[in-house]
């Protein structure tokens, strides 16, 4: 193996594992259609990135924002309006604010204050009073003197001091950020990073797969409300759960029911929370149909677990209802389509029943294990020095990139760096990755491979 020269320092100087910095702070944007939340939305990260219409209800994909001011750090979530002339106004008013508020820190309420108070505005004041959250009262397109004092009614909601803003000439938006930052707690409020608590187990999956009666099975009572029809919880539940001599916090989700960016309303903020949740969780039990084929749901589910680097344990439900014929094709679409994260436990159980409930917590111990390792950088220099010398990167355009020296800066997930003469081809990493599986196990956790390629020196 080639020697490493220490090109940048030392390699513990270069690596820069990932400050933990914990989860920042969150402000859900909410108000009526076509009020400004979107440009608003701009006008408080700095830069045009949600999408802005003369219409209603424009919003509908990427709507988490990073933002800062000031010098604190949080994130913006831009909402969808609500259609005024919808059925079952009040009724889906509600549904779509509670998550929203549960799911923030603080509250911006958005009015426009050339149309002043209206119905659909007091509907959501009564929620956001019941929320006890803090709110911020954003009275938009005040773009002159007139419309200010226009502005000052809207003390009439009950929400204290309106602040008159223009969204699109940014006037008044210092001082409403300022109230934003008073109103956000400097680190969320609830911190899920528990040292020494329970172990945090998140149950994911497309609605009605029986995610819920599965937690049931395990706290051995009625804890979560279970129905037949899709999309019954719309909110984690966090349940402690006592499985044998351990204590166990365990995560059960709305099901993901689409690409996010084709919910809406109440389902947009159910599959915000449910990414929340793995988030929140140290593994994630993906809970499957057996007697379905493996969908394109399930898919982006994986691919969202495997995002956050978190643990996984595939758990495929109703095992009651597999015959021989239907065994025989899961095998096949496990085959094709969960090749990607064969490193994963699976296991196959009955909810309804309980039948092989008892292997989850063995599958979920061992995804722990895998995710925690981490291997001496003695013993992974032998092994990449044996790997290099066996199979050599392959030779294009006449270079050769060689792995000069690797290290494993952190774990949960296992984050390796290997510093290198060049850039390594990504199907040599896939290969690297393959390979330290077989040395070292890590079973149930994703691998991150970072490169870090050598400068030429300047002459």
């Amino acid at each position: 193996m080639t020697e490493y020269d220490a090109v940048s320092g030392e390699p513990g100087e270069s690596v820069e594992p990932g400050e933990a910095t914990g989860p920042t702070p969150v402000l859900a944007v909410v108000g009526r259609p076509n009020v400004g939340k979107s440009t608003l939305v701009n006008r408080i990260i700095g830069r045009r990135e949600a999408v802005v219409e003369d219409r209603p209800g424009v919003t509908r994909d990427r709507v988490s924002y990073d933002a800062d001011w000031n010098g604190r750090v949080f994130t913006v979530v831009d909402t969808g309006g609500w259609d005024p002339d919808a059925r079952g106004l009040a009724e889906r008013i509600a549904g779509q604010a509670e998550v929203a508020v549960s799911l923030a820190d603080a509250v911006l309420f958005v009015v426009d204050a050339t149309v002043g108070i209206t119905d659909a505005d007091e509907a959501v004041v009564r929620i956001l009073r019941k929320s006890g959250k803090p709110v911020v009262l954003a009275a938009n397109k005040v773009d002159d003197q007139r419309t200010e004092a226009e502005a000052y009614g809207l003390w009439n909601l009950g929400l204290g001091e309106p602040f008159p803003v223009s969204a699109l000439h940014g006037r008044g938006s210092g001082d409403m950020l300022d109230a934003i930052l008073a109103a956000l707690p400097e680190t969320p409020e609830q911190s899920f990073e528990e040292v020494g608590g329970p172990r945090r187990i998140a149950i994911v999956g497309k609605p009605n797969v029986g995610k819920s009666s599965l937690l049931n099975m395990l706290a051995k009572e009625d804890r979560v409300v279970v129905d037949n029809a899709a999309g019954t919880t719309v909110d984690p539940v966090d349940e402690i759960i006592q499985l044998g001599d351990r204590t166990w916090r365990f995560i059960d989700t709305a099901g993901i029911r689409k690409r996010v960016n084709q919910a809406s309303g109440h389902e947009y903020y159910a599959s915000l929370r449910t990414s929340t949740a793995i988030d929140r969780a140290e593994v994630a039990v993906l809970v499957l149909d057996a007697s379905e084929s493996v969908s394109e749901q399930d898919m982006r589910i994986i691919q969202t677990i495997r995002d956050a680097g978190r643990a996984m344990v595939i758990a495929f439900n109703k095992w009651d209802l597999v015959d021989d014929e239907r065994r025989h094709y899961l095998e096949r679409e496990v085959e094709r389509d969960l090749v990607q994260v064969r490193w994963a436990p699976r296991i196959n159980f009955t909810a309804r029943t309980g039948w092989h409930v008892d292997r989850l917590v063995p599958a979920i111990d061992k995804a722990l294990e895998g995710w925690e390792t981490r291997v001496g950088t003695g013993a992974l220099n032998t092994f990449l020095g044996r790997l290099v010398a066996e199979h050599p990167h392959p030779v294009r355009s006449g270079k050769q990139p060689k792995i000069l020296f690797g290290t494993q800066p952190s774990v949960a997930p296992p984050t390796f760096v290997l510093f290198t003469s060049g850039k390594l081809e990504a199907s040599y990493e896939r290969f690297i990755e393959r390979r330290l599986r077989e040395e070292f196990g890590f079973v149930g956790t994703p691998i991150v491979l970072q490169q870090k390629p050598r400068e030429k020196r300047k002459r």
